[in-house]
């Protein structure tokens, strides 16, 4: 026998302004959150929301207050980067808590294609996020040009020159990559390449820049592979390549931590020691540092720092605010471990 209960799909303000006493006015400034309301009046609508079992509506929400409740999250990446990267996966959980916290709607947007971002840019322009956090912008990208023609409140994880006046967080590419070639050339290497990857962003040229700083007039253009992936593949084929154009090569810094456990890999199947004839280092200290054997000697990002702290720039330019500075590059640190 129904108790005249409304069911779920019908509960609406007035049934929680009729089981609280009050006026829907009253309510609905409650839900809202709007001052002039007391207390007891508060808790008596909360008490009427759980009994009745009401649900608010996003849509209606997002027309009283102009706002989706939403944040992107964008990464442009390969859907196999993204599931092998364990940065991107800190970062994304960084993210999350803060939004979380701030009751916003994480939503994870993969750019894979030019498609991908065609209809990226179409999302954006919809309305249907507040703002958007981006990781791995390259340079003349339609979405950084969508979120500056919408003046849609972003930060960048990276620094795409192109991208002059919006807030982004990162860290110095170019130094750390500089500190740990120095340090993987004091072991006495004599011959070190690279394994370059993503020079199609800031981060993959600063690292480059840094290597190629640290070495002077040791550097040699020929000792460099890129790639434009991050991965672990990457580091295989590359380190087969970098052999074949130096046997005698003797020291490798690979661009992630990624790719270095893919380079290591494919010289102990050639019988190659690590570290005794190679030495090898990577970047990111991520999960695969640690699966490496030796471990892998690299440098400490503070992915999760660097989500948390994207977000709440994003959420100061939704209320209104502008970050200061508009900039904030994170501290890194370099971590020695067997490989090198």
């Amino acid at each position: 026998m129904p108790d005249g209960r409304p069911t779920r799909s019908r509960v609406t303000i007035q049934h929680v302004a009729d089981e609280a006493g009050l006026s829907r006015g009253t309510v609905s400034r409650v839900l809202n959150d709007e001052p002039y309301v007391s207390d007891e009046a508060r808790d008596a609508v909360r008490e009427a929301v759980r009994r009745v079992g009401y649900v608010r509506s996003a849509a209606a929400r997002s027309l009283v207050t102009s706002r989706a409740g939403a944040v992107a999250l964008i990464v442009h990446e390969p859907h196999v980067v993204v599931l092998d990267d364990p940065n991107i996966g800190n970062i994304l959980i960084g993210t999350n808590t803060v939004l979380s916290e701030a009751d916003q709607q994480l939503v994870t947007v993969i750019v894979d294609s030019p498609r991908d971002s065609e209809r990226v840019v179409e999302y954006l322009r919809g309305g249907f996020v507040d703002g958007a956090i981006v990781l791995s912008a390259r340079t003349d990208d339609p979405i950084t040009r969508a979120i500056i023609e919408i003046g849609l409140p972003a930060c960048f994880v990276g620094h795409p020159s192109d991208a002059v006046d919006i807030s982004y967080i990162g860290i110095d590419n170019a130094e750390a990559a500089e500190q740990i070639t120095r340090r993987l050339v004091a072991t006495g290497r004599r011959r070190v390449g690279m394994l370059a990857s993503g020079l199609d962003r800031d981060s993959g040229q600063d690292r480059l820049a840094g290597f190629r700083a640290a070495l002077g007039d040791r550097y040699d253009p020929r000792l460099v592979v890129d790639d434009p992936l991050f991965s672990y593949a990457a580091g295989g084929t590359g380190m087969r390549e970098l052999l074949e154009r130096a046997p005698d090569i003797d020291g490798v810094f690979a661009a992630s931590d990624a790719v270095a456990a893919g380079a290591m890999d494919h010289l102990q199947r050639r019988g190659i020691d690590v570290p005794g004839q190679v030495g090898i280092v990577g970047f990111d200290d991520s999960a695969w540092a640690l699966r490496c054997d030796p471990p892998l000697s690299t440098v400490r990002q503070p992915a999760l720092t660097l989500g948390e702290d994207a977000a709440r720039r994003v959420l100061l330019q939704i209320e209104g605010s502008t970050p200061e500075p508009r900039g904030l590059i994170l501290p890194t640190e370099v971590v020695w471990r067997g490989s090198a």
